[in-house]
């Protein structure tokens, strides 16, 4: 009992450890991101997307609160595969060698498809959705004047749910590696993931056909090869019990 309890404590200050670490990096990239944010946001200023927008303060303090969102963002993304590798760390003493390895390889791949899904959302998706606001003020003739904190928090609300969704993927990966999933599961639920994914493209688009269906296709696109990555692990799954059957 008492070697029990000895246990629990010593992953209970594992555990506070490794958060400590992760806090403390959270800190100090928050510290960078501050340096960083100017540069970046100046860019956006001037990317293609915004160059015909002259950006507003109607508050004293939207540019202050642009430079800290920026900064924030920055350290999340910082400190994000820092996070993962201090989550594997601690569970897998708890894993078998090839696990690791395999669990390992999750922490790259999660941060290129978030990086991917904020690249897409920025070079494709945001010009088709300018373009519709851009048209729909100028049939109504309404005077356009934006605000630099307005613009940012909708680029924000459009791009980093993106960089969520491009998990899907390594999340049927890991979920089918637990067993809680299949393929032959994922492709039964088809027409329903198709219209769960149709309302999350209404969600983050315009009222636009046109904008809906850029934002549709490529989740489509991911839920598919979310199966087929889904039966390649699988059939991980079923010769790894086969082989311990075996033995």
């Amino acid at each position: 009992m008492n070697d029990n309890k000895q246990d629990f404590m010593e992953h209970v200050a594992e555990l506070r450890k490794r958060l400590f670490t992760v806090v403390i990096f959270f800190v100090a990239a928050f510290a960078a991101g501050m340096f960083l944010s100017k540069p970046l946001i100046v860019m956006l200023e001037h990317a293609p997307m915004a160059e015909d927008i002259s950006l507003n303060a109607f508050r004293l303090t939207d540019p202050m609160y642009v430079y800290i969102q920026f900064a924030f963002i920055i350290a999340l993304v910082l400190t994000g595969p820092l996070l993962l590798f201090q989550i594997w760390a601690f569970v897998s003493p708890g894993l078998y060698p090839n696990e690791r390895k395999v669990t390992l390889m999750y922490i790259p791949m999660t941060v290129f498809l978030f990086l991917l899904g904020l690249a897409f959302s920025y070079f494709v998706l945001l010009p088709f959705v300018m373009d519709f606001l851009l048209e729909l003020t100028n049939d109504m003739n309404i005077q356009e004047e934006f605000g630099i904190y307005e613009y940012f928090t909708f680029l924000f609300k459009l791009t980093i749910p993106f960089g969520i969704v491009f998990q899907l993927p390594l999340l049927a990966m890991f979920l089918t590696r637990l067993g809680i999933v299949t393929p032959q599961f994922l492709r039964k639920i088809r027409k329903y993931a198709y219209f769960a994914l149709l309302v999350i493209a209404g969600l983050i688009t315009p009222p636009d056909v046109v904008s809906q269906l850029v934002v549709m296709a490529p989740l489509v696109i991911l839920y598919e090869i979310s199966i087929l990555i889904s039966q390649f692990a699988y059939r991980k799954v079923l010769n790894a019990q086969k082989t311990v059957y075996h033995e």
